[in-house]
């Protein structure tokens, strides 16, 4: 009678465990795939496109276009979002109270909400300037004010810099703009990377992000309250699909050389500008950002609020409103108005946190 060889035998076992190992890790890769691609699709028919995409000359970009009043009293609008946003973000912000009062653009920047990315060009912020006033174009709007948040200035000052003849004013809103010490959160950097960042924004980062998006809001916002429907309103559940995690991990890891390489060029900026920003800010440094745009454009006017954090868009969005008159040639006192919305800023009580998908800076 033949026997098998005992090395035969022996190695058999280790073999079917490897085999089954792989085989199990095969299944959960599988399974986080489809999780990804299951809760990406349930995001975009939560948060449906409310835009419109228009060529811009080999790609497409987004934005909800607002015609002005017959009684208008304000110059156009542009509205540029911040890292982790969409057009909504600002829309639900301020459609409402200026709707009628001027013509206004919400924008989805290139690979955020429903825009396409572009070309490489789109990974800094000059390029992103660009394409708003290709966009502009598109829709005959020869000039505006801009109305920027967060990374969103960044851009705006951009746009302000490559594009002045389409620059009526500006109006910065907790601002980054400047280089910072230190550097971003490691899930930028890993998330652009060409080929592990397309793996890890396709297995992890969605679940992570859907897990972490209550504290996260609630973070950008503290000290003050997140507004109750902000996560419904402002769907920043959009940049977790992982194109747009992408796009949006690119945007901040190229910020700072982009800014240290640009930013010398602000005091070239000659718009109507005012600068809003907290001294309670846990996303950006505002001594560095927005005292540093007051100190680079000449005549800009800083507005500090003494316990606001990262959203005066939404905490304090008729001072907001009232720099928007200004810089259209309104008489306003915003110093004064910001001692009145200072009696009203309610403490949340909730800790500055990193916040997944929305810092800007790492200290």
């Amino acid at each position: 009678m033949h026997h098998p060889h005992p090395a035969r035998t022996n190695l058999s076992r280790p073999l079917r465990l490897m085999i089954t190992a792989l085989a199990a890790l095969a299944l959960l890769l599988a399974a986080a795939f489809g999780f990804t691609a299951w809760q990406a699709a349930a995001i975009e028919r939560r948060f449906p496109n409310i835009g419109t995409l228009t060529d811009i000359g080999g790609y497409r970009m987004n934005a909800l276009h607002v015609p002005a009043g017959k009684n208008a009293d304000l110059p156009p609008l542009v509205f540029i979002h911040g890292a982790s946003g969409n057009l909504r973000d600002q829309e639900a912000a301020f459609l409402a109270p200026l709707r009628g009062r001027a013509e206004m653009l919400f924008v989805d920047r290139p690979g955020h909400g429903y825009s396409q990315r572009g070309g490489h060009e789109n990974d800094t912020p000059d390029g992103q300037a660009a394409a708003i006033a290709k966009l502009m174009d598109a829709y005959g709007m020869q000039r505006a004010v801009i109305v920027s948040h967060s990374f969103g200035g960044a851009i705006a000052a951009s746009f302000a810099v490559f594009h002045p003849e389409k620059t009526a004013g500006l109006v910065f809103l907790s601002p980054a703009t400047h280089p910072w010490p230190g550097g971003v959160d490691w899930y930028y950097g890993l998330a652009s990377r060409p080929v592990i960042g397309w793996l890890f924004t396709r297995l992890a980062s969605l679940p992570a992000g859907l897990l972490l998006m209550d504290g996260a809001t609630k973070s950008v916002f503290s000290p003050n309250l997140r507004r109750e429907r902000y996560v419904d309103e402002g769907a920043p559940a959009l940049v977790l699909r992982p194109s747009t995690f992408r796009a949006n991990a690119t945007d901040v890891f190229n910020l700072h050389d982009y800014v240290a390489r640009i930013a010398p060029r602000y005091r070239e900026i000659k718009a109507p500008t005012v600068i809003i920003t907290g001294d309670s800010d846990p996303i950006v440094l505002e001594e560095i950002h927005s005292q540093g745009l007051a100190r680079d454009i000449t005549g800009s006017e800083l507005v500090m609020v003494h316990g606001l954090g990262h959203k005066p868009d939404y905490v304090i969005t008729d001072l907001c409103i009232a720099a928007i008159e200004k810089v259209a040639g309104f008489e306003r006192d915003l110093q004064a108005t910001a001692k009145v919305v200072e009696t009203r800023l309610q403490q949340s009580g909730v800790p500055a946190q990193s916040a997944m998908g929305a810092s800007i800076e790492r200290n």
